[in-house]
């Protein structure tokens, strides 16, 4: 029996973040096996460890979705994270993933927190067709995207398109054709939509639907996180180390939280959050 254990990533709230499954023992699981129990659990994303080294800190870990397997995925990393931390201790590890090697530090006592490195992250300019059809199928127009943030295409793992919202109103009213966008982004090879509002310098609202995962939308989105930051760095919003708090989840009933750490001379992010188990 495959043993598979739950956490709310980005919230100390069990109710709160985004339930992540976890497996810490998936040696023996080939692929189909490990789709299958991601779908049984039905969390937007299940991390299997397929291969560990506790003295060493260093873990093979693969991610599924209801539907597929995900190169990346930051809520179940840090979920992850912070189930060894509970098991072995606090310190550095090392995840091989399928998107690269990705650094994490554990730390706390009664509360454990995971911060996670990205690899080097990427953004590039929207083409108008890709705008075009993503809106038509988000139910938006043009006029209702925030000018001062161009739509772009940015990657810390995974690709993200970047849509910023021109006002909290519009990212609260989000209904979309589930089908349109989710064909869109398996032709694009889009992990999330990364939906966003800037309501102050240190903080952004974000929403990130997730058709391809089988999941309307996904309540904190730590891949997604780390692609905003190289987003904002790409634009020349970052001119010295900077930490921007991205709330997540909260139109859900799922409020999490997650701390994206950029600085200007370095193309990596580091997100950090809080996981909290869930006891069913």
């Amino acid at each position: 029996m495959v043993d598979v254990v739950r956490y709310a990533a980005f919230s100390t709230d069990p109710s709160g973040g985004n339930p992540a499954g976890v497996v810490l023992d998936a040696a023996g699981l080939d692929e189909a096996r490990m789709q299958r129990i991601a779908a049984e659990v039905g969390d937007s994303e299940t991390a299997f460890v397929t291969a560990s080294d506790p003295a060493t800190g260093r873990y093979t870990v693969r991610y599924f979705s209801p539907l597929a397997e995900v190169a990346f995925c930051g809520h179940a990393t840090v979920a992850t994270a912070v189930a060894l931390a509970e098991r072995h201790g606090t310190g550095r590890m090392v995840f091989a993933t399928r998107a690269g090697e990705i650094g994490i530090g554990t730390a706390g006592d009664d509360t454990l927190v995971a911060g996670l490195t990205s690899v080097p992250t990427r953004s590039r300019p929207a083409s108008s067709d890709e705008v075009e059809t993503a809106l038509r199928a988000l139910g938006w127009s043009p006029g209702e995207l925030d000018a001062r943030f161009p739509p772009h295409v940015a990657f810390a793992g995974n690709d993200h398109l970047v849509l910023a919202a021109g006002s909290r109103r519009r990212l609260a009213e989000l209904d979309y054709d589930f089908d349109a966008l989710g064909d869109l982004m398996r032709r694009q090879h889009w992990t999330t939509v990364q939906l966003f509002w800037l309501e102050d310098e240190h903080t952004v609202h974000a929403r990130d639907p997730f058709p391809v995962g089988g999941v309307v939308e996904d309540p904190a989105t730590g891949a997604a996180a780390a692609a905003l930051g190289g987003y904002l760095r790409e634009l020349g919003q970052v001119t010295r180390p900077r930490r921007i708090t991205v709330v997540q989840g909260e139109d859900m009933g799922r409020r999490g939280e997650l701390l994206v750490d950029v600085a200007p001379d370095d193309p990596r992010v580091t997100v950090t959050g809080t996981a909290t188990p869930i006891t069913d």
